[in-house]
């Protein structure tokens, strides 16, 4: 009998311990959409699906004949970010985009206004030693703003890793706080869902 007491009281503790962190997390979900509203923090996207890796021999700025693009599942994934954010709160921001066609679609398909391109935010995937110098250039322009409306920036995989340490799936998205330095903590990573169509 004692035996079974020990196991109900054990039980009780797990759930507990599992509601508890639950709540934890759903706490820290909620504050991290309120600082980036509140202008205490940014988004930064990797660009939606586009199949491949890097960039194809021939690639040219500008010219998206040249380059990987999205596909139907990345068009719906972003427009899927656009309804996502939306349903945060998140109506209309400030978009910065890498001049690279799959991170300006993705931007554009969001549909929460005006795309500014952004060349700190270009990808330096096959251009590596370039990474610090966009890194360093992205943060000072991102602190030297001012936060009025919330700032979404649509870039690529490197860019995120060289911030955070983290690799970001296709179409993740992470709230970083500000001020925004090298190896920012991430409050938040989000993947909005496609839904069937």
């Amino acid at each position: 009998m004692a035996r079974v007491g020990r196991l109900v009281a054990a039980l009780i503790t797990v759930v507990l311990f599992t509601a508890t962190a639950h709540a934890e997390a759903r706490d820290a979900e909620v504050a991290a959409w309120q600082a980036l509203r509140d202008g205490e923090a940014v988004l930064i996207i990797r660009h939606a699906l586009a199949p491949g890796t890097g960039d194809p021999a021939g690639f040219r700025l500008g010219d998206c004949r040249t380059q990987r693009n999205l596909n139907e599942t990345g068009r719906q994934q972003a427009r899927a970010w656009g309804d996502f954010l939306r349903a945060q709160g998140i109506v209309e921001a400030r978009v910065l985009s890498s001049e690279w066609c799959r991170a300006w679609d993705t931007a554009t398909g969001m549909a929460l206004g005006a795309v500014e391109a952004l060349p700190a935010l270009n990808s330096f995937f096959q251009e590596r030693s370039q990474g610090p110098a966009r890194l360093s250039a992205l943060i000072a322009f991102v602190n030297t703003q001012t936060h009025t409306e919330p700032l979404v920036l649509v870039t690529h995989q490197v860019n995120m890793t060289g911030l955070t340490g983290l690799v970001p799936r296709s179409n993740e998205g992470f709230i970083l706080p500000l001020p925004l330095e090298a190896g920012s903590p991430v409050l938040l990573r989000v993947l909005p869902r496609v839904l069937p169509q």
